[in-house]
């Protein structure tokens, strides 16, 4: 396919994931980052007014990108990853210029929710063709918002990135840890990390905001910088076990760790949900908890039983590649569904 990519490329996120999963198939893509990294003084006051307001503001021209870019080229597919910055008239005018092309969004985000959706993204989704959501929810309320066809699909790995990976030299002192966890501030799991902590198992903490957190000073070990990439597969990878928390204001069931954990051929112990259950089998290739007294007796039996953990963290590498979590084959999926699209169009013009 000829697809338009347009999304946040920044490194070590998920959406350039993706766009190299799709280049590894072969399709030819064009990129439009929508993302600006640079953003001081009077730019960033103006972000963070309009994020306020649901109302991003497009810092890097991508809407008359795409305008320009349709005019020139002919693509079969506009790939939206998360396009808070795109307007209505944008989509329409793809509409008019490229009729033939699919207009497909996706987002690994609670897109339903006000914090992060816009204005402009509510208002554009009549224009999509089809919208792809992790969230199992999702699939009703963004069809109430307004888009035709919305379809589910499960969070997905990076097989370049997320593998696993033995420590070596200075990266063992570094990353290696009896409990790990990697992700960003949340009431509800930093105290259940600080209840840890006071059961004498202090957690190695890698993610951002954790300086909102109150009692962080209470915290045995300082929580670090976040890790993308490789230092993210090695975080993992030191880790006997890895604490997969569900972001409550998203209203997750899943996440993206849920899967990336496994895929790296690490232990995985995480909230239990009918979704977690679903792609993991409990005390076979993964771990869960509901309570925090559960999750302290869990890390306790586990760091004491390694043969065990070990045998889970390998079942659960190989769920990951027996089920196709992959971002290929996630994305093969997804384009399969484009497809049957594209081919009812062209039955239409």
């Amino acid at each position: 396919m000829r697809i338009l990519y347009i999304g946040d490329l920044s490194f070590g996120g998920t959406c350039l994931m993706r766009l190299e999963a799709m280049r590894s198939m072969g399709h030819d893509l064009t990129p439009v980052d929508i993302y600006r990294r640079d953003l001081s003084g009077l730019a960033l006051f103006r972000f963070k007014v309009a994020y306020r307001l649901r109302r991003q503001i497009d810092f890097t021209g991508a809407n008359e990108q795409i305008r320009r870019l349709c005019r020139e080229q002919p693509f079969d597919l506009l790939w939206i990853d998360k396009g808070n910055t795109l307007r209505p008239s944008t989509l329409a005018d793809v509409r008019r210029l490229r009729p033939h092309a699919i207009i497909a969004g996706y987002s690994p985000d609670d897109m339903a929710a006000n914090h992060n959706n816009t204005v402009n993204f509510v208002r554009s989704l009549r224009f999509h063709d089809v919208y792809f959501t992790t969230k199992t929810y999702g699939v009703a309320e963004l069809t109430a918002l307004g888009c035709p066809k919305v379809v589910f699909s499960g969070n997905a790995y990076d097989e370049a990135i997320h593998r696993p990976m033995t420590l070596e030299g200075a990266d063992i002192e570094k990353f290696s840890a009896d409990v790990g966890f990697i992700g960003s501030y949340e009431q509800d799991r930093a105290q259940q990390m600080l209840y840890l902590d006071r059961q004498g198992f202090p957690v190695r903490i890698h993610g951002s905001m954790w300086d909102e957190f109150p009692q962080a000073k209470e915290l045995s070990t300082a929580p670090r910088a976040p890790v993308f990439n490789e230092d993210y597969t090695k975080a993992v990878c030191g880790a006997k076990i890895n604490l997969c928390f569900l972001r409550k204001i998203n209203r997750d069931l899943q996440t993206q760790r849920s899967v990336e954990i496994p895929a790296c051929g690490a232990f995985m112990l995480a909230e239990r949900t009918d979704e977690h259950r679903d792609l993991f089998e409990e005390g076979r290739e993964a771990e869960f908890f509901s309570s925090k007294q559960e999750l302290a007796e869990k890390v306790r039996h586990y760091l004491a039983h390694p043969d065990e953990r070990q045998r889970i963290a390998n079942a659960g590498r190989e769920r990951c590649l027996r089920s196709g979590y992959s971002y290929h084959e996630r994305i093969r999926q997804m384009l399969s569904e484009i497809a049957e699209l594209a081919r009812a169009k062209d039955l239409v013009h």
